[in-house]
């Protein structure tokens, strides 16, 4: 006990510390690196992106230790979730109250016939693991609200709006903004649909480009609106980890699908902004 005194200090109010806890601290520190690295399966499988300019497998192991909330399990959210699986993200938590109906099949493509009346979130679960099982997917049937919605984020590095109703948009918009994670945007609507990246602090928020309610209720989509918008809210995110720019902050990226054109609008941080303007 003299000797670890001696090395840690001898006045009585120091407090003693094991002579084997500084090498357990630092076999946990290099076991957490340890899974960040990729293994030969996972060098081969993301071989094509891993040769992207700016990627690497030092993107690809950013990517396999990052954490994604996505909120929603429709339209938007089977898009986004199969190619951040299929790109190898770490972890995917989906949560989504509702269960599956037939009229959702035209566009929720994580569901078919046999799923009809299980939750939503049992079968996307099912399909994302099968998609792949280096990657831990989480489902929770669960109605996202004011009071669950910081225990359902915690913990996680960014979130994705899956959402159809811009009351829970706003409210995860928020989220993001305490919890100061990024916060990917997309929106559908018959053959238009809408994305913009959301980095609390440097850019606008939802709060700065709608500022309002909607009206709520049916509306109509076509089954490609939603992939396309759920495909660019996935490559929004895995720019984001890997560290690829430009993302989609102060813009509004516009898709037309009818007249297939992009449009995008510059949208300015409201330095009033209830939400965002102390940021």
């Amino acid at each position: 006990m003299e000797r670890y005194a001696k090395l840690t200090g001898s006045k009585a109010h120091r407090k003693f510390t094991p002579p084997n806890l500084g090498r357990q601290r630092g076999q946990i520190k290099h076991r957490e690196w340890l899974k960040g690295m990729l293994t030969r399966d996972e060098r081969e499988r993301y071989d094509r992106q891993i040769m992207i300019t700016g990627f690497g497998e030092e993107g690809q192991e950013k990517l396999k230790r990052a954490r994604a909330f996505i909120a929603g399990a429709g339209g938007l959210g089977s898009a986004a979730s199969i190619y951040l699986v299929a790109a190898g993200i770490g972890m995917i938590r989906l949560v989504d109250h509702d269960r599956v109906e037939l009229s959702n099949l035209n566009r929720q493509v994580l569901h078919w016939d046999k799923d009809i009346g299980r939750t939503k979130v049992t079968s996307a679960t099912e399909k994302l693991k099968q998609l792949n099982q280096e990657v831990e997917v989480e489902g929770i049937q669960e109605r996202i609200t004011e009071a669950n919605v910081y225990q359902l984020v915690d913990g996680f590095d960014l979130i994705v709006d899956a959402m159809d109703n811009l009351p829970t948009r706003y409210l995860l918009n928020k989220t993001a903004l305490d919890k100061n994670i990024p916060f990917f945007h997309g929106a559908v609507h018959g053959f238009e649909g809408r994305a913009m990246t959301i980095i609390p602090g440097k850019s606008a928020c939802l709060w700065c480009l709608y500022r309002g309610a909607a009206r709520e209720g049916k509306f109509p989509i076509l089954g490609v609106t939603p992939a396309v918008i759920g495909c660019i809210q996935a490559a929004e995110v895995i720019k984001y980890i890997v560290g690829i720019s430009p993302l989609l902050t102060d813009r509004l990226l516009i898709y037309d699908g009818q007249n297939m054109k992009f449009t995008e609008l510059k949208i300015k941080k409201n330095q009033n902004c209830e939400y965002c303007g102390h940021l």
